[in-house]
């Protein structure tokens, strides 16, 4: 029997924005598409999201010169409006979403298992470079 050691990885920012804004931003496909991807190479040209639980979520990601392209998706544990996400990956990886309003910002802290595939620093460095995506996208809007 094999024993896994699961290893847990935590990434956040902080918005400043009001967390109502950031909610809207981090769940509507329409700003799902404009963030959800690390970096000016890839992009995210679809998105879909049942936000409740049990609801399904899927966004495609895309490198923009048509190399690669993945489907990153699952399905949702708990959802609290403004507070609180959790969801299983499809590969059943699980992932949490805390969003902390304080006045006029929010802070936003993910935690997710490491998959086995890459090194852990790799993973973190990805999912951190997400987060800033969103940070700079979220802060953008009017």
């Amino acid at each position: 029997m094999e024993t896994s050691n699961k290893v847990t990885i935590m990434v956040e920012t902080t918005v400043n924005k009001p967390v109502a804004e950031v909610w809207k931003y981090w769940t509507e496909p329409q700003h799902i598409t404009g963030w959800s991807f690390a970096s000016d190479e890839w992009h995210a040209p679809k998105a879909e999201n049942d936000l409740r639980d049990g609801g399904r979520f899927l966004t495609r990601m895309e490198a923009k010169d048509g190399s690669f392209g993945f489907d990153f998706s699952g399905k949702y544990d708990e959802v609290k409006t403004n507070e609180y996400i959790a969801y299983t990956l499809d590969d059943g990886r699980k992932v949490t979403i805390t969003f902390v309003g304080l006045e006029n910002e929010t802070r936003v802290v993910e935690t997710f298992e490491a998959e086995a595939t890459n090194p852990v620093e790799m993973q973190e460095a990805g999912w951190q470079a997400f987060m800033d995506n969103f940070k700079r996208y979220s802060e953008a809007q009017n």
